[in-house]
């Protein structure tokens, strides 16, 4: 299973990444928020959102997806 994290630039991210990671036993991509190109967000077949960002000017990619 490929899972993506989309990191909002929040400091909890990678422990969110490091438990993910201890639960399926596979690693996770992680990118931030505005350095995926969409049409890679189409090859995960799960994603988790990080907490944040703060405001929606911050969200990067997250509106469109």
């Amino acid at each position: 299973m490929k899972i993506l994290v989309f990191d909002n630039y929040d400091s909890f991210t990678y422990n969110l990444v490091h438990l993910v990671e201890m639960i399926i036993h596979e690693k996770v991509d992680v990118y931030r928020n505005d350095k995926i190109p969409l049409e890679k967000v189409k090859e995960y077949d799960k994603i988790i959102l990080s907490p944040g960002p703060g405001i929606p000017s911050e969200a990067g990619l997250l509106l469109p997806l």
